[in-house]
């Protein structure tokens, strides 16, 4: 059977040599096979006993891109030695398994720096100095100096000669493409900070971008504005200005809701037993009344000989103070109120348009109709209870309030009919 066999191949050539490269093929999957097995499993056990095991999946793909250099290797080497195998098929498949084994090892040397990256982001100080940047900068020139070595390899020349001719040429490639150099290197830069996805929405004021991505190219990011007209953006703007991204609004599950209500200053007082005792009413403020009666009772208790008999040295609620902390508790008590935000209402500069007392919150939602509907709900409530605190909207003077400051004016007055001739 084997005179057979051999017979037949030394008759047929070409028999002869696919032969050989099956089995080349196959000793070099037996190759690849071991490596893994003597190098990836062991390297994941002991990645998993370190502070980076959450980095596992990174040191896996680090050893399994080294493990791909061996069958590489073999078939480079071994193709030189199947019989009947045509010269110019050796060379090609020597240059392509070189430029492989290049291509290789850069993708192993970019996985260790972003190891080294993550080692380095378990310490305290990386988050003040970072050196994602660094790193970055790193991964380009290591597949700068890749691309060149992969060129040589499958051209057959010396690195040397490529980077001899390539200072003439890098100026004529810089000024035609420049254009598509920035916007692959803004591209690469989107993509490696996740800085942006499809379905993502943007916020850029400076083009009138204002709604969702729907497409991402080399070249220019398209943005469909919710008026359901469509911003093409060029894509290094997208670096090298600032935009708002709401995508980690939406992964947050809430949104924020950050509008004020003028008070009219002159309307803010302290209240009396009457007054406080009339907001007793509220079930949202007896916590706080209980808390602050207490407060007030010791402090004008300690101060007593001081103070005196003179409200005006006593320590006395306000209806604007007792207003905000009905708000705090309407927005606690609200069910459709983030728990886990912040929440906090505050007042802010006083000006010639009253004191703002500002709301800060966030909503349980992010459909834009459902937080419209809950903010509008909200402030709704605010307005139409604020008259019970003693308390007024400021709003600047309109054509009605004017005409009612102004005196009443006289009526008609009757014309007095002639008098009538005296009859003869």
């Amino acid at each position: 059977m084997f005179d057979t066999i051999g017979n037949f191949l030394a008759a047929h050539p070409w028999a002869e040599a696919l032969a050989g490269l099956a089995g080349l093929l196959l000793f070099a999957w037996l190759t690849n096979w071991l490596a893994k097995i003597v190098t990836v499993r062991p390297v994941s056990a002991v990645i998993a006993r370190t502070p980076l095991r959450n980095e596992a999946q990174d040191a896996r793909e680090l050893v399994a891109h080294l493990a791909n250099i061996v069958p590489a290797v073999a078939i480079m080497n071994g193709i030189a030695v199947v019989a009947g195998m045509p010269d110019k098929v050796v060379v090609v498949v020597q240059a392509l398994t070189g430029a492989f084994i290049v291509y290789t090892i850069a993708r192993a040397l970019c996985d260790l720096l972003e190891l080294a990256n993550d080692a380095y982001e378990l310490k305290p100080e990386a988050a003040s100095r970072p050196i994602k940047g660094y790193i970055q900068v790193a991964k380009i020139v290591v597949y700068a100096a890749a691309t060149i070595l992969i060129v040589a390899t499958l051209v057959g020349e010396s690195p040397l000669i490529l980077l001899s001719g390539l200072g003439a040429l890098a100026a004529v490639l810089m000024l035609i493409f420049r254009d598509t150099i920035l916007s692959l290197v803004a591209s690469v830069q989107l993509r490696s900070n996740d800085m942006l996805r499809v379905g993502d929405w943007i916020e850029m004021p400076q083009l009138n971008a204002d709604g969702d991505v729907i497409d991402i190219s080399l070249h220019t990011v398209k943005v469909q504005n919710f008026d359901k007209t469509v911003t093409t953006i060029p894509t290094h703007l997208l670096v090298s200005d600032s935009y708002r991204n709401w995508r980690f609004m939406r992964e947050w599950g809430g949104r924020r809701i950050k509008r004020a209500i003028p008070i009219d200053q002159t309307t803010i007082d302290f209240l009396d037993v009457q007054g406080w005792e009339n907001l007793r009413r509220f079930r949202l403020l007896h916590e706080y009344m209980a808390a602050k009666e207490a407060e007030l009772k010791e402090w004008n208790a300690a101060n007593a000989r001081e103070a005196g008999d003179e409200p005006v040295n006593k320590r006395r609620p306000t209806n604007i103070g007792t207003f905000r902390a009905y708000v705090i508790a309407y927005l606690r008590a609200h069910p459709h109120i983030a728990k886990r935000g912040t929440l906090l209402v505050r007042q802010l500069e006083p000006s010639d348009q009253g004191l703002p007392l500002e709301l800060y919150c966030f909503t349980d939602t992010i459909a834009w109709a459902e937080y419209e509907s809950i903010q509008a709900d909200i402030f709704d409530h605010l307005l139409a209870i604020l008259p019970q605190f003693g308390l007024k909207v400021f709003q600047t003077p309109t054509g009605n309030d004017l005409m009612a400051l102004a005196p009443p004016r006289a009526g008609p007055t009757a014309q007095t009919a002639p008098a009538a001739d005296p009859v003869d």
